[in-house]
């Protein structure tokens, strides 16, 4: 796997993400009332996205040709 996801870009994946997660399991313990489907939702997400982050690797980006590693 060749790395596709760049440093800003990284970076925005892995705050993004671990807000998304924090937010989630908030409401699935019901500190938030945004309710359980939502929890989840938003947990699955954020995992999605600090994932990519930390592995640098985004499959859809690959689907799409996107890379944003490499200088224009």
């Amino acid at each position: 796997m060749e790395n596709n996801v760049g440093s800003v870009d990284r970076l925005v994946r892995l705050v993004g993400g671990a807000i998304l997660i924090a937010i989630g399991i908030a409401s699935i313990v019901h500190i938030l009332h945004a309710g359980t489907i939502v929890g989840v939702i938003a947990t699955l997400v954020g995992l999605v996205f600090f994932g990519t982050g930390v592995t640098r690797f985004c499959l859809l980006y690959q689907l799409l040709g996107v890379d944003t590693c490499k200088a224009p």
